[in-house]
């Protein structure tokens, strides 16, 4: 099994789950796109991931943005010859009571969440079917299957099932699979940000009680990314401690 070579364009991965999804693929061989819209935030990681001798660039765009994203694409092409995997991880996340919610909460969760998903798998398309090889893995989440307070989140993130479900279905002939990954709760500084009454009710619906870690994340991208992973398309990975099997 091996990604080695293989060139791959981790969106959001300047800091979390896509930083560590990022080092783990350049660990094992691939030329990695650092991809951020906090500038910074990516030339940092670059610099880290040149200093560790990773095989690395950074492009700043906003996923939300057609132009952006192509350019992005084309910048990458023209650096390292091709883009093999695409991994969809930018996300964030407004939530809150559905009467509380705005147009603004709902439609920057959407546009981040499935629009940025729709337009990089459009601009990774042409590239990978010229190829006819390609891995399309989109970071969804548990919370597709529905959540309290998180009316935008899980629409966006049902969305991105349903894309990666399209995606399967019509690249399959061309060499391409498109899977995603749900995950569920995640040791990220997010959670550490949270009350500790929070975080407690959250553990406490947790079949296996503890939280997941970044590399848990990680390591099923590297699965669904690797070259011997051909047959394996248009499903749903959760990597979430079983808390997908009740709701509540």
């Amino acid at each position: 099994m091996s990604i080695k070579n293989r060139v791959a364009l981790i969106t959001g991965s300047g800091s979390g789950m896509g930083k560590q999804t990022a080092m783990r693929m350049a660990e094992k061989g691939a030329k990695v796109v650092i991809n951020d819209i906090v500038a910074e935030k990516v030339n940092e990681t670059v610099t880290e991931f040149k200093d560790m001798g990773f095989d690395v660039i950074g492009k700043v765009a906003d996923i939300c943005d057609k132009t952006s994203v192509e350019n992005m694409f084309k910048e990458t092409v023209d650096t390292f010859g091709s883009i093999d995997i695409l991994v969809n991880n930018a996300g964030m996340e407004r939530a809150g009571a559905l009467r509380k919610l705005t147009e603004e909460d709902w439609n920057i969760t959407i546009n981040v969440n499935l629009k940025g998903t729709f337009l990089c798998s459009q601009a990774a398309h042409n590239y990978m079917v010229e190829k006819t090889h390609g891995r399309i893995i989109n970071i969804a989440s548990r919370a597709w299957l529905g959540g309290p307070g998180q009316a935008p989140y899980s629409s966006a993130k049902a969305g991105v099932v349903a894309l990666t479900r399209t995606l399967a279905l019509e690249l399959g002939r061309k060499g391409i699979t498109a899977n995603c990954i749900a995950p569920g709760l995640i040791h990220t500084p997010l959670w550490d940000e949270l009350p500790e009454k929070n975080r407690n009710f959250l553990i406490s619906k947790q079949p296996t009680g503890n939280l997941g870690e970044v590399d848990d994340i990680a390591y099923a991208v590297l699965f669904l990314a690797d070259d011997d992973t051909s047959f394996v398309t248009g499903q749903v990975l959760y990597v979430c401690g079983g808390r997908s099997l009740f709701s509540g």
